[in-house]
């Protein structure tokens, strides 16, 4: 890849970086604001009709916390690899990732052939 493809893949990286941190402290505040409001009340979630609601919303809350949290150490792992100059290698195969799927998903690890094997796997 060129420079210019760099900048452009860094860029991708860094602005995806800032948004997922953003979501996570946003994710963060809401689990916070769940979990005090359950605290508030003296409700048995079992018994409680807007108790399955509240149960409901802390493990989607949770769940999506977890993800974006993973998704920032995928970005993070990526610009590492753009500083060691490994970028756009696949990780199973050594191969080159196509910049096509790294504007795409510029945190992919793997090229398309390797991910579609891996997707049929499971």
């Amino acid at each position: 890849m060129s420079a210019s493809d760099d900048a452009e893949l860094e860029a991708l990286l860094l602005d995806d970086r800032r948004r997922t941190i953003e979501l996570i402290a946003a994710l963060d505040r809401s689990f916070t604001s769940i979990v005090d409001a359950t605290r508030l009340t003296s409700t048995d979630d079992e018994h409680d009709p807007e108790g399955s609601t509240i149960a409901f919303e802390r493990s989607q809350t949770s769940s999506l916390l977890t993800s974006s949290k993973a998704h920032l150490a995928d970005v993070e792992a990526a610009l590492l690899r753009l500083a060691d100059d490994a970028y756009g290698d696949c990780e199973r195969c050594g191969g080159r990732i196509s910049r096509e799927r790294l504007l795409a998903r510029p945190a992919a690890r793997t090229c398309i052939d390797c991910a579609s094997k891996a997707s049929r796997s499971r």
